[in-house]
């Protein structure tokens, strides 16, 4: 409902750059980050593993609506804490911490790729 904001993302389409994600970054700039694509709808958690900045995340629905947002905090012990959704999405992005809340994006809100044909097919 809010003003539109454009993000720049780095693609995650494959499972080892899902796993990767932004590990070892020592720093995510204002309006970039990562989508994680995923080919069906999915339930899993993320994790902070050897990341190094504070992450905002958005688990998005196949239709594009925000099913939840969590702030995760950077991890170098194990165990590090899980983020889980709040329910079934098929798309993750990251950005820099406290990046969703300062556009006002949450629950319900949709998100909207700029060239949607560029998402992975269902399955």
């Amino acid at each position: 409902d809010g003003p539109a904001a454009t993000v720049r993302l780095e693609v995650a389409a494959d499972p080892s750059a899902r796993a990767r994600g932004l590990m070892g970054r020592p720093e995510v700039a204002k309006g970039t980050g990562m989508v994680f694509l995923y080919p069906a709808d999915v339930s899993e958690s993320f994790w902070m593993k050897n990341t190094l900045v504070p992450l905002s995340i958005a688990f998005v629905a196949a239709d594009g609506r925000v099913v939840s947002v969590a702030e995760m905090t950077p991890c170098q012990a194990d165990p590090c804490p899980t983020y889980a959704p709040a329910g079934p999405y098929r798309y993750a992005v990251e950005l820099a911490a406290g990046s969703f809340g300062d556009a006002g994006v949450g629950p319900g809100a949709k998100v909207v790729p700029a060239d949607p044909s560029a998402l992975p097919e269902p399955s």
